[in-house]
């Protein structure tokens, strides 16, 4: 009897997909939200009402539901977090940071976190939400240790956010709609701890296509003795050509 060609032989059948044969485990969402208040840079904070780490502080977020992405679950947190509306949230500026998937991150069961960073405008206090029994904006460089990996969390969002400003416009996300470009170099000056000289920022902003664009209307006068100062919004561009490197360190 003639043995058949390789290539008339029937496939062999995949194993059968069982899904009890991998353990489940959760996906979470943490936010690392940070503003500007008071000439500082803060980060938003809640106090957890249940365990574990019952009464410490940690980066707001939640489980993410069975019928929302990552990314939905996320905008849906920073709204419980803020007081802030859905639509408002919408058009805030949330960023992907990274997967956190130690196995022991969390002592409940085996929780796997996408951490995202938040960039915002000075806002009102927050409110505590969900299992959250106080909220506040805190310094952050006064943070202390924060429940779970949440140090980790927010120490690589910090790093981000100082790195993303010399390249994007990403400084702008922590502005009002209308600022100045005083209060532009404030932002930089708050994220990155250092002072910048003041012609050399306005000439580098103004020379950098698409960075801000001029608004129309009466300047605004933001303190001291000088003239009221022109106001600006965000413009177009996304990245900066050149970048506007983060001055050394002495």
């Amino acid at each position: 009897m003639r043995t058949p060609p390789v290539d008339d032989l029937p496939a062999p059948t995949p194993p059968a997909y069982d899904p009890h044969a991998f353990p489940p485990f959760a996906v979470t969402v943490d936010l690392a939200v940070f503003t500007v208040r008071d000439q500082q840079l803060h980060v938003l904070l809640v106090q957890r009402g249940e365990d574990p780490y019952r009464g410490e502080w940690a980066l707001p977020g939640g489980f993410v539901l069975p019928d929302e992405s990552a990314g939905t679950a996320a905008r849906r947190e920073l709204a419980e977090e803020t007081g802030l509306t859905a639509p408002a949230v919408d058009h805030l500026h949330l960023e992907q940071l990274r997967t956190y998937s130690e196995p022991d991150r969390d002592p409940r069961m085996r929780v796997v976190s996408v951490a995202y960073t938040a960039l915002l405008p000075d806002l009102p206090e927050p409110r505590g939400g969900g299992d959250a029994v106080a909220a506040r904006w805190t310094p952050y460089e006064v943070t202390r240790p924060l429940a779970f990996d949440h140090g980790r969390i927010l120490v690589d969002a910090y790093a981000r956010v100082g790195a993303k400003l010399e390249y994007t416009c990403l400084a702008t996300s922590f502005c009002p709609e209308s600022f100045t470009l005083g209060e532009l170099q404030q932002v930089y000056e708050t994220v990155w701890g250092v002072e910048l000289d003041r012609p050399n920022f306005r000439r580098k902003v103004l020379a950098t296509p698409g960075f801000v664009e001029a608004v129309d209307g009466p300047p605004r006068r933001t303190g001291g003795r000088g003239k009221p100062a022109a106001l600006y919004r965000a413009g177009t561009a996304t990245t900066l050509h050149p970048p506007l490197m983060r001055p050394e360190g002495p």
